[in-house]
């Protein structure tokens, strides 16, 4: 009798710890930090265009950084920064017609412009939009419910409405992950290192892909950077392809719907989203991503959360076909957001 109820009360505590796994991965939302919605632009008070190496220096020496290889090159601070340049939409059409793409939105004013095309790579659609801003300030990020929390989540199109925001795409999902850096508008979130490649952000509008062991997150904050994701992996560093033909992500398939960012050059980027898992889509390797982003120019590229989180919201617009089976076109809630606004 007694080793039946041993074995009952056993069978219960099993029962009752698998519950509350499952709740806690996929139903419970555990929300730190209600109104996430600070923005740490006193960094931007930094950025000078005439000290540029003199800034970049003295923050590795008070951080205890290593050399990261950075040009050091600053823009001129937000409060002095210059107006997007005349050409920036005819030169991102221009990209685009020489690269068989089809220009399908458009966005402009003193300090950003956008151009939005549609690509066919290897039987896919792609969505790249092309950025260029006068600061990085308008390069922002939004977590879903304006709250910094576990498996609080909203759909991209829901939280680009709630920001104001002209363009954005899904983010790392750092509510799925017990770790990896979460700096967000110059505010630290997560400090507990995970093992992916990070992608900074720096407030002189930088993009470097970095190795979290070599940092933490609070040294990154206070070398400037602005914002930080940890999913990866870098797909172009130095204009090179960082990936090998057979790498993945964890378990993904090879061809998946992909979300990526990239960097052609001084507060000029490029949002890319590709369909995929559909009978029109069948969606891109991370090798073929890469290759992409290296023909479109980029110098640094690095892959955010993919598959059915992928998604791409212009002027209030869902962009691409998000879907996670392909028997059905709908978009994933997500925990975050990149936005321009």
């Amino acid at each position: 009798m007694k080793m039946r109820r041993g074995g009952f009360l056993m069978g219960l505590a099993i029962f009752a710890f698998t519950l509350y796994v499952a709740l806690d991965s996929f139903v419970i939302a555990r929300g730190y930090a209600s109104d996430a919605t600070q923005m740490n632009l006193s960094l931007f008070e930094n950025v000078s265009s005439d000290s540029s190496a003199e800034q970049t220096e003295t923050a590795a020496a008070s951080t205890g950084l290593k050399s990261t290889g950075r040009s050091g090159k600053r823009t001129s601070s937000a409060a002095e920064s210059t107006a997007v340049p005349e050409t920036a939409a005819e030169t991102a059409t221009a990209l685009s017609a020489s690269l068989g793409g089809t220009v399908i939105g458009e966005y402009s004013d003193e300090n950003i412009s956008i151009v939005l095309s549609e690509y066919e790579e290897e039987g896919t659609a792609v969505y790249v939009a092309d950025i260029t801003l006068s600061s990085a300030q308008y390069l922002k990020t939004a977590f879903a419910k304006d709250t910094y929390g576990k498996n609080v989540t909203a759909k991209t199109s829901d939280t680009a409405a709630a920001n104001d925001a002209i363009l954005a795409i899904n983010g790392d999902y750092y509510g799925a992950q017990e770790s990896g850096y979460v700096i967000r508008n110059g505010v630290v979130y997560r400090e507990k290192a995970g093992s992916n490649e990070v992608l900074c952000i720096y407030a002189d509008g930088t993009l470097e892909v970095a190795d979290p062991s070599d940092y933490s997150a609070d040294e990154l904050a206070a070398a400037g950077v602005w914002q930080a994701f940890s999913f990866g992996p870098g797909l172009v560093e130095g204009g090179r392809i960082a990936v090998s033909a057979s790498e993945e992500v964890g378990k993904a398939m090879a061809s998946n719907p992909r979300t990526a960012i990239g960097q052609l050059g001084e507060m000029h980027y490029v949002f890319v989203v590709s369909d995929g898992r559909t009978a029109e889509s069948e969606g891109l390797s991370l090798y073929q991503l890469a290759v992409f982003m290296q023909k479109l120019g980029v110098e640094t590229a690095y892959n955010l959360d993919g598959g059915g989180s992928s998604s791409m919201v212009f002027m209030g617009e869902l962009i691409n076909k998000p879907t996670t089976s392909g028997k059905s076109i709908k978009e994933r809630s997500v925990s975050d957001i990149v936005y321009i606004g």
